[in-house]
């Protein structure tokens, strides 16, 4: 089976280390700007299309002044990908830079981890701690999927398609998920926000924004161990890093998506280049 795992920087940011991990001040590091950009990963096995999250919308990219480069359903549709050519979206978790697109798949099956959507479903979902990272027309789309049979609940790993595997973590949210993809004898571990950024795991160092920190490390922990065989790469939610550390540009893309897409791993399915 030929595959081509993508990832598509639709957004960008400008922040700073104090505000990215926590406790910054216990490092004894001087504090300075962090660029922090926004993807969304495309998988793709000739006609099939699934996703892993689908980005910010626009107005809640807005509303939060986050710079958005292109519209994640103009990225697909550059890509060759029509919405409804999706048959499933991986939810990370719910966070609105992860499921701001969702009412755009209306016929995709969603996968989230279960203690995700009881969470968002539940009584402290709104206090405002919590619901800082989310909207709640978005958490909607979570219960219209369930409302319509769409929604496939994840206890703690599952193989939600062939080669695709997911693994609840929690830490950064309560059922955050990350999901290993392979592509002949390779395999690409989407950290998604169990890893914002690769120096979170290469130094030990939390994000900021979390739910449960013990379970954070342990989600650095399984990472490492996903990791450790040759083969596997890790790729983080956000870190700038990505392009450089995954130079494979697929060919043939509209100007718009200049520098924004590379290719984790597999075959471009276009052209069959390697």
């Amino acid at each position: 089976m030929e595959r081509e795992i993508l990832a598509v920087r639709y957004g960008t940011r400008t922040t700073t280390r104090s505000e990215t991990f926590f406790n910054h001040h216990f490092y004894g590091e001087p504090d300075g700007p962090l660029t922090m950009d926004y993807y969304f990963w495309v998988v793709r096995d000739g006609a099939e299309v699934q996703l892993v999250d689908c980005g910010f919308g626009a107005a809640a990219g807005r509303r939060r002044r986050r710079t958005m480069m292109v519209d994640p359903i103009e990225a697909l549709r550059g890509l060759g990908i029509a919405p409804g050519d999706v048959s499933r979206v991986v939810v990370s978790h719910a966070h609105y830079d992860h499921i701001g697109n969702l009412e755009q798949f209306p016929a995709a099956e969603v996968v989230l981890a279960r203690r995700e959507y009881e969470f968002w479903t539940g009584q402290y979902a709104g206090r405002p701690q919590f619901a800082v990272g989310t909207e709640p027309d978005e958490l909607a789309q979570l219960v219209k999927a369930a409302a319509d049979g769409r929604l496939r609940l994840v206890d703690d790993t599952a193989t939600v398609a062939p080669g695709i595997e997911v693994v609840v973590v929690g830490g950064h949210t309560p059922g955050q998920m990350v999901a290993q993809v392979h592509a002949g004898e390779q395999a690409v571990v989407l950290a998604t926000d169990a890893v914002h950024l690769y120096e979170e795991v290469e130094r030990d160092m939390p994000f900021a924004a979390l739910t449960d920190l013990e379970g954070m490390y342990r989600g650095f922990d399984v990472l490492r161990e996903m990791t450790e065989d040759v083969g596997r790469v890790l790729v983080p939610g956000h870190d700038a890093a990505v392009p450089d550390r995954f130079p494979d540009r697929p060919a043939g893309l509209p100007a718009e998506l200049d520098g924004l897409v590379v290719r984790l791993a597999g075959t471009d399915i276009r052209s069959g280049r390697n």
